[in-house]
Parts: structure tokens; C-alpha cells; sequence
């Protein structure tokens, strides 16, 4: 096998490959043979079939067998001679073959940067965090108790007040015509609960048991069913009955109703939850300035195909929010190029990310293992119990929602590894402060890129 390498330009390299056609021969008189030892030829007793035969019958099916397998073979022995590392899957061009000539094509590829890697020893983090205190914990057992408060039937001839329940028939209508979804028996509702349309729950305010009321709403232009959104709707609403709320007491009833001891239990509970959402959020925080600070380390070149292919992803998401209305302000008010260099520069950041913590990783032999891959699966099984087979199969079947899987886990891995080497400082913060939005939120990567 010859190898000549005939551009460099940049990260880009492109090679002239030449296979022997002896080579690719042998290969064939092999292929042909292994065919010949189990296949029956009308005439000839199995294994005895001529080697002329065989080619008569088998030969261009073979012929593009072994192509395919010398093209990916000598793609590999060319990358691992030239001591390369592609940033990206090969292209293979200008393809030559005759029979009795060489093999030849063209390899096109990009190349890994050579990527400094940072002293992470050196890295100073801050870490925000905030304490759980008391408050917070009688804040969430107060919410509790009015999840799991029971209602009692309301006094005859009482009004309905916000936080009661009503037990309604409802049927809506539009221009006259019911419309689908539109209509419940014995529905129960909570006024004050925000769950129907804006405006519904306030025209009951004031019901008693025994009303008929017309309550008429308009949708908003935002509504998910296409088919009401902007409408107006008039309901025909029935109250066939008043609910008001009993005293919701914070005691040992109310934990062991939530599946607790008694009360101490339970206040122990929710501080544990508390902290551990405390905890993913400073973790967020952690990550995002780290990202940051690794995002502005300049100084190697970023493959073009790379950063073409996730704007392209980007760009996409872009075009089908722009079909759904459902860009914010600030891209609506940029012009076409403006809003493509925007998203361009998101597009170079996510790669120069994932080239860095790829380079970590591989620089400190972080890797996915398979027990990890297979709890992500499990992850995604979960969500559809009907169908838990198919999505393992899925996944274990195509290469590409595999890397899905793995590429997130190694990152946070790597992201992980850099914060118990670099130095970090905690600094108590209120939650507001730990929960506002960072500055520029589009910088950080929305999902893993290599590993």
C-alpha cells in the first residue's frame, strides 16, 4: 500500500491512497474460496465448485466486499502510519478501481488540534452555596400540608372563596359548536389553582352549590392546541357541589400520611432534599464558571468541518424555533448575518469546549465505562416501561444515540475530575443569587459533545 500525502491547509490533510490490485485480488481468490467451502452449485458437489465458477456467480457481490473492507483497512493503516489523530470521521474521494489496476482514492480529513491541556492544580473556582435553614424546611412542610389538606362540605348557601373546591359539569363551546376536550362530569377544581384557562377559576369565585353559570374565556394566542388558541370559548358550567378546606396541622398524621416516621422524620427528609437541590444547583453554577474560564483559553485551531457540523445542528433549532414563533427578543431584533454570527460563535465555543475536556479526559485516561453506559439506558428505559427492550436495542444498534449517551456522562466526568484538582473556594450566597441567570446563557454547551 502506497501512501502520498497531496494538500495541507491548516487542520486539513488530504491523501492519495493507492492498494495493490494483487491485494485486492488475493482478497477476492479468499472470500471466494470461504464462499465455495458451503455453497451448492447445481453440477459440482459442495466445496468442489471451480474457482471460475464461484467468480461467474459470486464475483461482483464479493468484488464490493472486499473493497469496502480495503478501503476501511487501509484508512486505518494510513492514520495509524502517518501518526494522525482525525477530528472527524474521513471523507473518501475519487474513488479509482478497474480489475487488474490499483485501488485508489483520496482520504480527506481533518485533524485534531494539538491542545495544551491547563494546570488544573493551578484553576481557582468559586463555589456558592447556601445554607437550609429552618425556614426554608417550614416553608416546604407548609406547602406539603396544603397538598395533602382534605375538604369537607361547605355550609348550605355558602359562597365558594379562593382555595375551595368545586364539584362542576362543565361543557364548552365555540360560536355554539362544543369543541373536543371541552366537556367534564364531577370534575373537582380548586379555584386559586391556575389549571384552566385565565379567567375561568375568578368567574366561579362568589358559586354556590346549585348554580348554573355561563363563564365565557378566551385562549391565549400561546395556547398549545392549535385549534383554540385566540378563541374565545363560553363554558356551561353546573356546581353540584362546595368544598371548603379543613385545617392542614403540621404533625406526626401528616408524615406518616407522606410515608415518614412522624414529624422530626420528615423535617430531616425535606432538609436532605433541600440541600441535595442546593447542591445540583451550586454544582450547575460550579461547572458553568469553570466552562468559562476553560472557553477562554485560546490558542489552538478549531477543525472547520467540527464547527461547520454544530452550527449547522444549531442552526436548525434556530430555523424551526423561527417557523414556531418561538424566538426571544434579542434574535428577533438582529439581522439575518448577525443572528448566524451569533450563533457561529456559540457553535466555535461548544467545539472548543469539547475538543478541551476531550483532551483532559484523554490526557488523565478518563473513560465511560460500560456499567455507566448501561445505567444511562436504564435512564431512558424507565421512561418508556412498554417499550424497554426496543430502546436498549436501539441504542446498542446505532453507534450515534450511543455516543448520545456517552458523551454527557464523560463530560461531566472530566468536569467533575477538574473541580477536585483545581482550588476551590465556597462563598455562603442567598438562593436568589445562586438561581440568576448568568451572564451571556447561551455560552454554555447544551449537550456533550466528544469524549
Amino acid at each position: 500500500m502506497q501512501v502520498t500525502q497531496i494538500s495541507a491547509d491548516g487542520l486539513r490533510r488530504a491523501y492519495r491512497i493507492s492498494v495493490p490490485a494483487a491485494d485486492i485480488e488475493d482478497k477476492v481468490v479468499a472470500r471466494l474460496t470461504d464462499l465455495g467451502r458451503e455453497a451448492r452449485i447445481p453440477g459440482f458437489r459442495a466445496g468442489k465448485a471451480p474457482l471460475a465458477i464461484l467468480r461467474r456467480r459470486f464475483g461482483e457481490a464479493v468484488k464490493g466486499e472486499v473493497l469496502q473492507s480495503a478501503i476501511v483497512d487501509a484508512t486505518a493503516s494510513a492514520i495509524d502510519g502517518e501518526g494522525i489523530r482525525p477530528a472527524m470521521q474521513p471523507d473518501i474521494e475519487d474513488l479509482e478501481f478497474e480489475d487488474g489496476k490499483d485501488l485508489e482514492y483520496t482520504l480527506a480529513l481533518e485533524l485534531m488540534p494539538e491542545i495544551e491541556p491547563p494546570d488544573l492544580a493551578a484553576i481557582a473556582l468559586e463555589r456558592m452555596v447556601v445554607a437550609v435553614d429552618e425556614a426554608r424546611v417550614d416553608e416546604a412542610l407548609g406547602r406539603l400540608a396544603e397538598q395533602h389538606r382534605h375538604f369537607s362540605p361547605a355550609e348550605d348557601g355558602a359562597a365558594a372563596e379562593d382555595g375551595d373546591e368545586l364539584v362542576i359539569d362543565f361543557e364548552g363551546s365555540i360560536d355554539g359548536e362544543p369543541f373536543e376536550g371541552g366537556a367534564a362530569e364531577d370534575f373537582v377544581l380548586r379555584l386559586g389553582s391556575d389549571r384552566f384557562v385565565p379567567g375561568f377559576e375568578a368567574q366561579l369565585l362568589g358559586a354556590r352549590a346549585g348554580d348554573e353559570k355561563t363563564v365565557a374565556v378566551d385562549f391565549p394566542d400561546d395556547y398549545p392546541n392549535d385549534a383554540l388558541k385566540g378563541r374565545t370559548a363560553s363554558f356551561a358550567v353546573a356546581v353540584k357541589e362546595l368544598r371548603s378546606a379543613d385545617e392542614a396541622p403540621i404533625d406526626d398524621e401528616l408524615a406518616r400520611h407522606v410515608g415518614a416516621d412522624d414529624l422530626e422524620s420528615l423535617k430531616a427528609r425535606i432538609r436532605e432534599q433541600i440541600a441535595d437541590e442546593f447542591e445540583r444547583l451550586s454544582r450547575a453554577r460550579l461547572k458553568r464558571s469553570l466552562l468559562d474560564m476553560l472557553a477562554e483559553r485560546d490558542g489552538f485551531e478549531l477543525p472547520p468541518g467540527m464547527v461547520e457540523r454544530e452550527f449547522e445542528t444549531i442552526w436548525s433549532q434556530v430555523e424551526e424555533a423561527r417557523e414556531k414563533d418561538g424566538l426571544d427578543e434579542d434574535d428577533k431584533a438582529l439581522a439575518e448575518d448577525e443572528l448566524r454570527a451569533r450563533y457561529r460563535a456559540i457553535a466555535e465555543r461548544r467545539v472548543r469546549l469539547a475538543l478541551m475536556l476531550s483532551e483532559i479526559g484523554r490526557a488523565n485516561n478518563i473513560q465511560v465505562s460500560e456499567d455507566e453506559l448501561n445505567r444511562a439506558m436504564m435512564e431512558q428505559a424507565r421512561m418508556m416501561p412498554d417499550r424497554a427492550a426496543q430502546v436498549f436495542e436501539f441504542y446498542r444498534d446505532n453507534p450515534a444515540a450511543m455516543q448520545s449517551l456517552q458523551a454527557p456522562i464523560f463530560e461531566d466526568k472530566v468536569v467533575d475530575f477538574v473541580i477536585e484538582m483545581a482550588q476551590v473556594t465556597d462563598r455562603e450566597v442567598a438562593l436568589d443569587e445562586l438561581t440568576a441567570e448568568p451572564a451571556e446563557p447561551d455560552a454554555a454547551p447544551e449537550e456533550g459533545q466528544d469524549g
